[in-house]
């Protein structure tokens, strides 16, 4: 494993972080795909094995039982002083007013809940899920602010939003003295490279480190195009991130992994770790292989032509993943 610094602080983190959004009670929230508790244990086990110490959750995942597996299994497979925790913070929780969204009523009652839940006293990057263009930004960072100075988070980050968007929140965090973010989960992958045009040389300007979410594409990366799975046929969010025009470039990285003999997660992600300004893209998992597909690709470097290969059917498009 390979660990590298968040951002520009000081906070160590593995080079694969764990997405946890595959753990959960199935039916609980919007999947029916994900693993339950004794699933996701043996998962969770192998990640650590391998040298994973950064794990990423939120609030919403499952209805919150996705926090209270990885909780309850990290308290037992590892030193808490020795792992990254993150979470999130923004989707709906329950029905009504302030069940959802960044104002303070709902942050502060959020990461007490995320808290309980996970089973620790602090949690290592709170972040928000989606920007909350409905809640004044310094009413938002204020209470983040006032989180990490209450000892319940050790650093704040944000997840996709505009550019724009970003630097506003940094800029009214910097004009209060107030705590910054210093790490943007974004979606970012072959077939999605839209941050390349702002976001990405934002990041790098202000040094907050990049946390790609779905680098695998919801699994389109891993199959031949017309391939589906359980959870690709119930997947409605993601059967609106892709084109059909991408078949070019999964059937490129098909290729390319076939030529090397190894797994196409492996290309994909050697691709994304060598993009500029990444941190450590976000995998999830259902099987142990894909935990040691994702740690083997840190050692596969690409050549010059096969990443020509790779980019060159990309095209423009709309925004996704806001």
């Amino acid at each position: 494993m390979q660990y590298v610094k968040l951002g520009s602080t000081g906070l160590d983190v593995s080079r694969i972080c764990l997405g946890c959004m595959s753990f959960g009670l199935p039916g609980r929230g919007v999947h029916e795909w994900t693993l339950d508790e004794e699933a996701s244990r043996p998962l969770i086990r192998r990640a650590l094995e391998a040298g994973i110490t950064f794990f990423d959750t939120a609030n919403v995942y499952s209805d919150g039982t996705s926090e209270e597996i990885v909780g309850r299994a990290l308290g037992e497979f590892a030193r808490r002083d020795e792992i990254v925790v993150a979470s999130k913070v923004h989707g709906a929780m329950h029905e009504g007013p302030n069940g959802r969204g960044l104002s303070r009523k709902a942050i502060m009652t959020e990461i007490d809940n995320s808290l309980r839940r996970l089973g620790t006293d602090y949690i290592d990057l709170y972040q928000i899920h989606r920007f909350d263009r409905h809640t004044p930004v310094e009413e938002t960072m204020e209470a983040l602010h006032d989180v990490v100075k209450a000892g319940k988070a050790r650093y704040i980050g944000a997840s996709s939003m505009y550019a724009w968007e970003f630097s506003k929140a940094q800029y009214t965090a910097t004009l209060h003295g107030w705590t910054r973010f210093v790490s943007m989960q974004n979606h970012y992958n072959l077939l999605y490279r839209e941050e390349e045009r702002e976001m990405l040389p934002l990041c790098a300007d202000q040094g907050v480190g990049v946390l790609p979410w779905s680098p695998l594409a919801r699994g389109r990366l891993t199959r031949d195009w017309d391939t589906a799975t359980e959870r690709s046929r119930g997947d409605a969010f993601g059967r609106k991130l892709y084109q059909e025009g991408d078949r070019e470039i999964v059937d490129a990285l098909a290729r390319i992994a076939a030529e090397r003999d190894v797994p196409r997660a492996g290309v994909a992600l050697a691709w994304l770790l060598r993009r500029d300004g990444v941190t450590a893209p976000i995998v999830g998992a259902t099987r142990e292989g894909h935990v040691d597909d994702a740690v083997a690709s840190l050692d596969l470097e690409l050549s010059d032509k096969e990443t020509e290969e790779l980019e060159r059917s990309y095209t423009p498009r709309a925004i996704s993943g806001h």
